[in-house]
């Protein structure tokens, strides 16, 4: 199974990831804004990151564009899981180096088919 960096400050949605991923044998550790979720990643180095897009002090694509711009981080599997649900929002994540987009509310399978994707 993997290790998991759930990055999102919304508590309900970030138990809610930790229930289903930490149900299905994953490790998750949780930070609570971008910059905790940056400096938790440098110090635990997790097999993917779950990035909310929208947080205070830095959002998600810049957490993903600072992961990505790290060479330790180039094996590292990146998700955005947030609400912004447009075609230049996924455009744009992916455009920072994320793998995966899903967008809230999400169904625990489809989050758990989907991570499972990104381990395999």
């Amino acid at each position: 199974m993997a290790h998991i960096l759930v990055v999102e400050d919304d508590a309900d949605v970030a138990a809610l990831v930790e229930t289903v991923l930490g149900g299905a044998g994953h490790e998750v550790d949780l930070a609570i804004d971008g910059a905790a979720g940056l400096a938790q990643a440098r110090s635990r180095h997790p097999d993917i990151v779950i990035l909310d897009w929208m947080m205070p002090r830095m959002t998600g694509i810049e957490v993903c564009e600072a992961l990505r711009a790290d060479v330790a981080f180039a094996e590292t599997r990146i998700m955005m899981l947030t609400a912004r649900s447009s075609a230049s929002d996924i455009a744009r994540a992916k455009d920072a180096g994320a793998d995966d987009y899903v967008v809230k509310p999400f169904l625990p399978r489809e989050l758990r088919q989907r991570v499972a994707e990104l381990v395999a």
